[in-house]
This record gives structure tokens, C-alpha cells and sequence, in this order.
């Protein structure tokens, strides 16, 4: 699988399956997984509510459609909140492998990832490089093309960094 750092809007990828940093009531919120809701219309929302009545389990992955987004699906996937005490890496780890796992399900070559639980849930930011760099690169997936997508300039850099380094801890 091709990895590939991008730096952008995780709204305008042009890939199968775009991945949602969601939260566990998987009823949209902030951030990536706000963004997504908004651009995606309420068809991402609707899907949401009847494939996840109860949410999604930290660690878990699920898809909906993509509704106005140019993806095709949205795999929403629950990072864990360190703010909330939720400190196990195995968990940040599951989302990726988790992820890619629903990306085979479904028949996708191509996806994007924002850089799961970096944001408001407070992972340090170079371990949830680390983690996603990794996990890509270790779990086997028919997925061709895997692209990290950072919002700022700082996060590509690191992305990029991990990327290209043979070695990425």
C-alpha cells in the first residue's frame, strides 16, 4: 500500500472511504468529525442514526454513505479521549486497523485519514503520527492507496517525516 502525507481538507478528498474521527454517540460534533457532517448533509447523519442506534465503541469502525462528500463512504471510527482517561495505545491503534478492515469490507482502493484522536481528544501528536504510520504499514489490507491528511502545515511536516523515514518511532 501506498502511504501518502496531504495537506488539505479532509472534505475535498477524491479517494473510496473517508475516515471520521468520531465520537462514541456517533451523532456528528467537532472537528473532523463536524466538518464532515456539514459537508456530507444530513444523509451522513441519517445513516448514522439508524446503522448506529446505541454509537460505536472506542477502538471500533463502522461506514455510512458519504452523502455530498466525494468519497463514497464515510468509515466513522471512535478514537480514544485522553482528556477522559482514555490513555490505552491499543486503542488509537484499533481505529486504523479497524478502519482499513471495514476499507476491505466494503471493496475500497483508496482512503483518507485525519490523524485520529490528535485534536480536541489530546493524544500527543507525534505519537498519534507514530501510531498511524505504523498501523498502515503493518496491517494487511487491499487497500492501495492510504493518504494521512493534516490541516496545518506542522502536522504534514511530521506526517511527511514518519512517511518517508524507515522507521517511523
Amino acid at each position: 500500500m501506498e502511504i501518502r502525507a496531504v495537506q488539505g481538507d479532509i472534505t475535498r478528498q477524491d479517494v473510496d472511504a473517508v475516515v471520521n474521527a468520531a465520537n462514541n454517540a456517533m451523532r456528528g460534533g467537532g472537528g473532523v468529525d463536524g466538518a464532515i457532517h456539514r459537508v456530507g448533509g444530513p444523509a451522513v447523519l441519517a445513516d448514522c442514526i439508524a446503522r448506529f442506534p446505541d454509537g460505536l465503541a472506542t477502538g471500533d469502525a463502522g461506514w455510512t454513505t458519504a452523502g455530498n462528500l466525494p468519497a463514497r463512504w464515510v468509515i466513522h471510527t471512535v478514537g480514544p479521549d485522553r482528556r477522559a482517561g482514555q490513555t490505552d495505545r491499543s486503542l488509537l491503534v484499533s481505529c486504523y486497523r479497524r478502519s482499513l478492515e471495514v476499507a476491505d469490507e466494503l471493496g475500497a482502493t483508496s482512503i483518507a485519514f485525519p490523524l485520529i484522536s490528535a485534536g480536541v481528544y489530546a493524544w500527543p501528536k507525534s505519537d498519534a503520527v507514530r501510531a498511524a504510520v505504523e498501523t498502515l504499514r503493518t496491517t494487511p489490507t487491499q487497500v492501495r492507496e492510504a493518504r494521512i491528511v493534516a490541516f496545518d502545515e506542522a502536522t504534514y511536516a511530521l506526517v511527511e517525516k514518519a512517511i518517508t523515514s524507515p522507521d517511523p518511532g
